[in-house]
């Protein structure tokens, strides 16, 4: 880890590919949504059976796209929280009252004095907390 720039923007290459992949997650998700409303309403309206049959290919194709942007989040997210807990030495798990469990992240020391206060892992450390909600 004695090659700053390169774990800098390493940081940076994985909290954007993470951010990314969590905006696209969402995006997939709304379009779920939405071709979920349309062939509801194509039902209702009693619809030509074309128009239903396609709305449900299209329909199986978002959730199909939903679950391939979550596992691309989930690896992205672990790349970086490996990259980030390099890093940190010391970091403690915060947990909600039961039933609902959260796991929060703070990042209190770092193992190495040039990182203490860098922007990239903030920013780093930020994308980890979107992406983990």
């Amino acid at each position: 880890m004695s090659n700053k720039p390169a774990v800098l923007r390493q940081l940076n290459i994985k909290s954007g590919i993470s951010k990314r992949v969590l905006k696209e997650h969402i995006l997939y998700a709304k379009e779920a949504e939405e071709q979920q409303r349309k062939l509801d309403k194509l039902i209702a309206n009693n619809a030509e059976e074309w128009d239903v049959k396609n709305a449900r290919r299209i329909l199986e194709e978002s959730h199909r796209m939903i679950k391939d942007s979550d596992n691309r989040l989930g690896k992205a997210v672990q790349d970086l929280r490996e990259l980030v807990v390099r890093i940190s030495v010391v970091f403690y798990l915060c947990f909600a009252p039961p039933p609902d469990v959260r796991v929060f992240w703070k990042l209190r020391a770092k193992s190495q004095p040039e990182f203490a206060e860098d922007v990239e892992l903030l920013h780093a450390e930020e994308a980890l907390e979107e992406a983990s909600v």
